[in-house]
């Protein structure tokens, strides 16, 4: 039954039917075979999962990144980021990397960064005279930040399904975002080193801060506020949605209330998609808990994989192929529950796992055939999807790198958690 099983989820991801769907399915089947035959248990899981505080956190952060999209907070910071690194050779790609970090760090979506940054820096890279190759790599792989960079929805998803602590989760991507961060602009400032350099404007930058504050004091108050234990990860949420609707709708009046209408619905019709997603994935995950299928799972390959370094390799390979087939949050939301416990049996923190988990699988949003910013990046740019494809090959090389520093050097990622 279970070859079985498995041969249907297989043929129907290949006709590419909606996870949801084969979720649910997954999830019935299991208890009518394996469990005592009572569908009703479906239910019930599904409102378990949902009476969980933490998973608020995960609409409140997208509807912050659409009203941030949708008003000029990004532009505004992307202004500041311009400014601050004229002076540098290659400085306006620079600006582009960092807009996207900053920008990642309030919105906590790959896609969200991407469109925003993009549909202002893709122009202003082509006409400075950066070539369309590098400015549509960059932004790509840039966007990608929005994963790591805390608050990232796919670090709340695993930390749900792993009952592991989203504020350290949060603490472990900062050091892997400063270094991706750090290796892509290296990268942007060799490559454009010959692109001249502007004199340093100090009554511009004056000009960009002043209409940029209240957008760059917006992550001090979110990240700041979770890690001084102030609110917790799901009232920061809250405090996004609330300052971010304050400062579009009355200190840059760039929304009305027709608009945050729009702005909401959009978001609504967006999270009606994905909470579905992680109920069933959440009543998959408490089905195999009862039963204990991940203990037997633990037993059967700590047979045949002996060392850590083993586990994360193949953990490593594994999710790579994975993430080139599957979204992100689907992944984790069938994965995580599998590979956690085979983690700490070998011997592996479960708040590095999460950030080699979601590092291997960032990759996925840039590589084909369903590669999301890739998908995305053909509507901001309107370039032909092998064409970004090729564009991101060099981006990806840096990733992979920064991929095995993560995954071996597990310092990079608890340092922040152990201070």
């Amino acid at each position: 039954m279970m070859i079985l099983l498995i041969l249907a989820v297989v043929l129907a991801l290949m006709l590419r039917q909606r996870i949801v769907a084969i979720l649910g399915f997954v999830a019935g089947f299991s208890y009518l075979v394996w469990g005592d035959g009572n569908l009703t248990y479906v239910v019930l899981d599904i409102w378990a999962a949902a009476d969980q505080e933490i998973l608020l956190s995960i609409p409140l952060f997208i509807l912050a990144g659409n009203i941030m999209s949708r008003g000029t907070i990004a532009e505004r910071l992307i202004a500041v980021m311009r400014v601050a690194t004229a002076p540098v050779p290659g400085g306006l790609a620079i600006a582009t990397i960092l807009s996207c970090a900053v920008f990642a760090a309030i919105s906590g979506s790959s896609t969200v960064t991407l469109i925003a940054v993009g549909s202002i820096m893709y122009p202003a890279l082509i006409k400075a005279g950066y070539s369309r190759k590098f400015a549509m790599g960059s932004l790509c792989a840039a966007g990608t930040l929005g994963i790591i960079v805390p608050p990232s929805i796919p670090l709340i998803l695993y930390g749900v399904m792993t009952e592991t602590s989203i504020a350290d989760l949060f603490k472990a991507g900062i050091g892997p975002a400063i270094m991706l961060t750090l290796i892509i602009s290296l990268y942007a400032l060799y490559i454009n080193r010959s692109i001249l350099r502007q004199r340093f404007d100090l009554t511009a930058l004056r000009t960009a801060l002043k209409r940029g504050i209240f957008s760059l004091f917006m992550p001090v108050l979110i990240l700041g506020g979770i890690y001084g234990g102030l609110f917790t990860v799901t009232e920061s949420a809250a405090v996004a949605v609330f300052y971010a609707t304050l400062v579009e709708l009355f200190i840059h009046r760039e929304l009305n209330f027709a608009k945050l209408e729009d702005v909401v619905i959009e978001t609504a019709t967006m999270i009606g998609s994905l909470m579905p997603l992680l109920m069933m994935a959440m009543s998959i995950n408490i089905f195999m808990t009862y039963e204990q299928i991940p203990h037997a799972l633990v037993d059967i390959i700590s047979a045949m994989i002996t060392d850590q370094t083993s586990f994360l390799l193949l953990s490593m390979i594994g999710l790579l192929i994975v993430g080139c087939f599957v979204d992100i949050g689907s992944a984790i939301l069938i994965l995580a529950p599998l590979l956690a416990p085979l983690a700490i049996a070998q011997g592996v923190d479960l708040i590095h796992f999460g950030i080699v988990m979601i590092v291997n699988l960032e990759l996925g949003y840039l590589t084909p055939p369903f590669g999301l910013n890739l998908i995305v990046a053909m509507g901001v740019f309107g370039e032909d999807f092998w064409i970004i494809a090729k564009s991101v090959l060099p981006f990806l090389a840096l990733m992979f790198v920064v991929l095995l520093i993560v995954t071996f050097w597990p310092a990079l990622s608890l340092y922040f958690v152990r201070i």
